[in-house]
């Protein structure tokens, strides 16, 4: 039979524990779930990522990092998508060709499947970036509501940036800048 100081050493371990978890979740790392097809291939529907809401207290964001934030149309839904421009970045986008500065950017990582050419899906700018802001598109470019649709993501609004898929097990590893390491 448990006395009241067992049961008082095992409230408090419990409330500590509980403490701590929250601390984690709220500053340091995020479980999400993948809910859509706007990051394919990078990420499947379904995945469950760690997001690091912590490493842009330390470390700047990068072209290329995939992170989520709050929508900045509705602050209750959480996005995740690719950095695509800095800001002072000119950013373009001429049937489906992605221009930053006037260079077209690389991607190895981009998803087109419609061959068709959308007039707004398919073409932007040009437009500036504004200071503490970004743009952000889904690596499935046929199937993304980002920048293209709703303008530029300001700092204030990002969670974290993605670095680990957990589940499926199938699929665990590491998320890194173009795309996921086995």
């Amino acid at each position: 039979m448990l006395n009241w100081d067992t049961l008082k050493e095992y409230a408090e371990v419990i409330i500590i524990a509980l403490v701590v978890a929250l601390i984690i979740r709220s500053f340091v790392v995020q479980a999400f779930k993948i809910p859509s097809e706007s990051m394919l291939e990078t990420l499947q529907i379904g995945d469950h990522i760690l997001v690091n809401k912590f490493i842009y207290w330390f470390t700047p964001v990068k072209r290329g990092d995939i992170m989520v934030f709050k929508y900045p149309r509705d602050n209750k839904i959480d996005f995740i998508k690719r950095v695509v421009g800095m800001p002072g970045d000119t950013v373009e986008i001429h049937e489906k060709r992605v221009f930053i500065n006037h260079i077209q950017l690389e991607e190895t990582f981009a998803v087109y499947k419609d061959p068709n050419i959308d007039s707004r899906r398919d073409n932007f700018g040009p437009a500036i970036v504004p200071p503490d802001s970004y743009f952000v598109m889904g690596d499935n470019r046929d199937r993304s509501q980002d920048g293209r649709f709703w303008g530029f993501l300001p700092q204030e609004l990002i969670k974290g940036k993605a670095f680990f898929i957990y589940w499926p097990l199938s699929r665990i590893g590491m998320i890194n800048s173009v795309g996921r390491e086995q």
